[in-house]
């Protein structure tokens, strides 16, 4: 099995306030990439920042989408197809994020978004986690339900487009993330799930981490957790501190 490239995803959400700002985030990211060599960026900014950002020179940062529409077109008001964002050049997708999924998106929804991703050759980045890390590991059943519902019908050539991110939604905008031990328990079982899933070819498949990543603990949980990098959020959009923690997973 070929060593996994390492992967920090920047999630924006509703930001920045205006064009101007995200071009200036980007730019600054951009920049101070330039020299990774082992690590994929990925910016995911909101809808309507993704076409004007996909003009300005890709070197070593990739665009990806916070969201996306199963069906290729229709009457469906507000919604996107991966048709649409593929004109972004648009490489990723986030799929199943736990605000999503409090707005009230279902597993089958979610699951139908992963399959048009990744028919699509782009690469769903499939978030799972509980809500309660509970004493008795019913978490355990929660995280394994919500993968094998995303991936149900997702074959296994398919799965070199498939990154499963962990994000324990009690652990989102906290002041603390999970301790690094923590985060190895669940990666090893992430990857026991998906082994009984896809046999070997689950190993292809990356692990990554969310929730209160920063500058200060990126270097403990790279190195502790075992996974394949981060899923960002707030730190994301702060250039300075965003380069940093990509340059702590790059040099690990």
């Amino acid at each position: 099995m070929k060593k996994l490239k390492k992967l920090v995803v920047g999630n924006w959400k509703m930001n920045p306030s205006s064009l101007a700002e995200a071009k200036k985030i980007a730019g600054d990211v951009k920049r101070g990439v330039k020299n990774t060599k082992k690590t994929q960026v990925v910016l995911c900014p909101p809808f309507v920042y993704l076409y004007p950002l996909s003009g300005v020179p890709r070197t070593s940062v990739l665009l990806g989408s916070q969201n996306v529409f199963y069906e290729e077109a229709g009457s469906y008001t507000g919604e996107v197809s991966v048709s649409q964002l593929s004109q972004c050049k648009t490489s990723f997708v986030i799929i199943g994020h736990s605000e999503r999924r409090a707005m009230g998106e279902t597993d089958d929804q979610i699951n139908r978004k992963v399959r048009a991703v990744t028919h699509e050759g782009m690469t769903a980045i499939v978030c799972v986690g509980e809500k309660i890390h509970d004493q008795h590991g019913d978490y355990l059943a929660i995280v394994k339900k919500q993968i094998q519902d995303a991936l149900r019908d997702v074959s296994k050539k398919l799965l070199d487009h498939v990154v499963v991110a962990y994000e324990p939604v009690w652990a989102i905008g906290a002041q603390d993330a999970m301790p690094a031990e923590d985060v190895h328990e669940m990666a090893l079982f992430i990857k026991k799930v998906l082994r009984d899933m896809y046999g070997i070819l689950a190993d292809g498949i990356r692990i990554i981490y969310g929730g209160a990543v920063n500058t200060f603990n990126a270097q403990h949980i790279i190195d502790g957790g075992y996974v394949h990098g981060f899923l960002i959020g707030r730190e994301s959009l702060k250039a300075k501190n965003f380069v940093e923690i990509i340059k702590i997973v790059d040099l690990s």
